[in-house]
This record gives C-alpha cells, sequence and structure tokens, in this order.
C-alpha cells in the first residue's frame, strides 16, 4: 500500500464513521480519558504556589505525552501490518472528528425547545455552552445554539483536520489533548487563572489558522458576500482571538446578531455584538447552519485528500 493511501484511506473512513456513528456513547472515547487525567492532575497540582508553572507543565506532558505514545504506536503497527495500522489510524481520525455529535447535539437543543418547552431547551443546552443557561428566552437559547455549530465547526472539525494534514493521527489527537485541556482549565476564574493560563492561551495559537480558515470556507460554500463583510467587520469583536471569525461569517449567511452579554460562572460578561440586525431564529436558519456545517466538513476533507494525492 502506497503512502498516498495510508493518508487518504483512514482520513475517508474515520469520516464515513463519524458520519454513520457521531460519538457512540458507549464505546470508549480518547477525550473522555483526557477529560479524566486533566481532571486528576488539576486536582492534585492546583493549589499552593507556582500554579502557572504547574498547569503548563501538566498541559505539556500531557499533549507531549499523546503526540509521542500514538506516534510510537502507529510506527508499531504499521511494521506489523499496513492493514493493522490503517484500522488503527482510521480510528484515530474517527475520535478526532467531532462533525455528526456537533449537529446532533444542537439539534437535540432545538428539538426539546420545540417539543418540550423553553426548560427543557434550557437544560439541554448546557450539554453544549459554558454560559449559565437558566434565565435564556427562546431567541437566546437559538441564538446560543447557532454560535456554538460555527464556533465549534473551527474547533472540532476543521482544526483537527488541519492538523491531521500535518502531521496525521498523532498531530491531530494531540491538538484534541489541547483543545480539551482549554475547555477544562482555560478560564479567567480565580482557580484556573493561573494554572490554566498556558492551555488556554496555547488553544488560542493552535486555532487561529483553523478558526480563519473555517469562516472562509463557510462564506465561500454559501456564496455569501455578506459573509466576507462581516468576517472582515466582526471577527475580531470577539472577546476570543479565533471565535468571532466562524461566528461572523454564520451570522453574515443568515444576517443575523450573535454576541451581547451573558452570564458565565455567575459573572455577567459583557461581549460586543456580531452583526446588526436582531432577526428571529428559526428551525430554518438552524438547517441552514448545520448544512453549512456539513458541506464544510466535507470540503475540507477533500482538499487534504487532493493535496495529499498530489503532493506525495
Amino acid at each position: 500500500m502506497n503512502e498516498k493511501l495510508l493518508i487518504v484511506l483512514p482520513l475517508l473512513i474515520g469520516f464515513v464513521l463519524d458520519s454513520l456513528l457521531g460519538d457512540p456513547r458507549r464505546l470508549p472515547h480518547p477525550v473522555r480519558l483526557f477529560g479524566k487525567l486533566i481532571s486528576s492532575g488539576e486536582s492534585r497540582l492546583n493549589s499552593g504556589e507556582n500554579r502557572r508553572l504547574k498547569g503548563t507543565t501538566m498541559a505539556v506532558l500531557l499533549i507531549s505525552g499523546v503526540y509521542f505514545s500514538l506516534l510510537a504506536l502507529l510506527k508499531i503497527s504499521q511494521q506489523v501490518s499496513e492493514y493493522l495500522f490503517l484500522v488503527l489510524a482510521s480510528a484515530g481520525v474517527f475520535y478526532g472528528l467531532a462533525n455528526r455529535s456537533l449537529i446532533g447535539e444542537a439539534w437535540l437543543v432545538m428539538k426539546k425547545l420545540k417539543t418540550e418547552g423553553l426548560e427543557a431547551g434550557r437544560k439541554q443546552l448546557r450539554f453544549i455552552v459554558g454560559r449559565e443557561t437558566s434565565q435564556l428566552n427562546e431567541q437566546q437559547i437559538r441564538t446560543a445554539a447557532l454560535e456554538t455549530l460555527a464556533e465549534n465547526l473551527s474547533d472540532g472539525v476543521v482544526a483537527p483536520l488541519f492538523f491531521y494534514a500535518l502531521g496525521g493521527v498523532p498531530a491531530m489527537l494531540a491538538y484534541k489533548m489541547a483543545n480539551t485541556l482549554d475547555s477544562m482549565v482555560g478560564y479567567k476564574s480565580d482557580r484556573y487563572r493561573d494554572f490554566g493560563w498556558f492551555s488556554a492561551r496555547l488553544d488560542d495559537v493552535l486555532n487561529y489558522v483553523p478558526s480563519r480558515i473555517t469562516a472562509l470556507l463557510m462564506a465561500l460554500v454559501s456564496l455569501s458576500p455578506r459573509s466576507i463583510r462581516f468576517i472582515l467587520k466582526y471577527g475580531r469583536q470577539h472577546s476570543s482571538p479565533n471565535s468571532g471569525y466562524p461566528e461572523a461569517a454564520l451570522a453574515g449567511i443568515l444576517n443575523c446578531r450573535f454576541g451581547g452579554p451573558n452570564v458565565y460562572h455567575g459573572i455577567r460578561v459583557e461581549k460586543p455584538y456580531i452583526g446588526h440586525f436582531p432577526k428571529e431564529l428559526t428551525d430554518r436558519d438552524f438547517l441552514k447552519a448545520a448544512s453549512l456545517n456539513a458541506v464544510v466538513c466535507v470540503v475540507t476533507i477533500f482538499m487534504i485528500v487532493g493535496i495529499a494525492l498530489i503532493y506525495y
């Protein structure tokens, strides 16, 4: 089996598995293992002095541990059998992608909101956002679900594929560890401000290019000049250096307004608006956004396949 196939086949097989299975909760998942390792390390190290050093050390060890252990495992498996390598690499791509589960979790929010009412929608939304949901109205719930679709299209789909293109499954899952670290300890609260400092900064660096690629692809596949204008005008107006770009792209496509003040961990955070038209969001807007996520994922994969076939 030539080198091109060993790059392309795991990518395509992993994508098909993700499209069919999503994130089955009964199967073991490396990201859940990552979460347990982070939680264990944080509970033991996040106290006393030198918290920033401790948090940085933990992050470096966990990320490098994922990368080098997977690199060794895949090299050994390739020496044993290319088919064993293909199985393991395909499983790595499957676990590294989160396209179906991202769309599915956002869809559950919309379904609960529509069929069971406001309180059910608020409870379901808690699974996919960091903000407090207990006081959100229907439009705020819809807005949060759509913002999450846009932001996590970068974090959960395009960025993992970007790092797969750079370094295969080891780089892809090392990125997932870095992203999981940020989601667990990368907060500005008293508990995590020092301990999670490195994890938060590293996630910003790693997502700098993927977030902008995501926004550009969203605008291009939707053929939306307004989306390009929104990216240029509002992309920088987010507290995150990266999240504003895909959110601005989607706001432009839907001609709506995202952002604004929200409550995180009991603290009201003032955020600028992304967009200017306070449009009433509907199920149709969600379907458009979900379809956009799926198309961007497919386009990204075939871009990587094309690059692999041409340059390897």
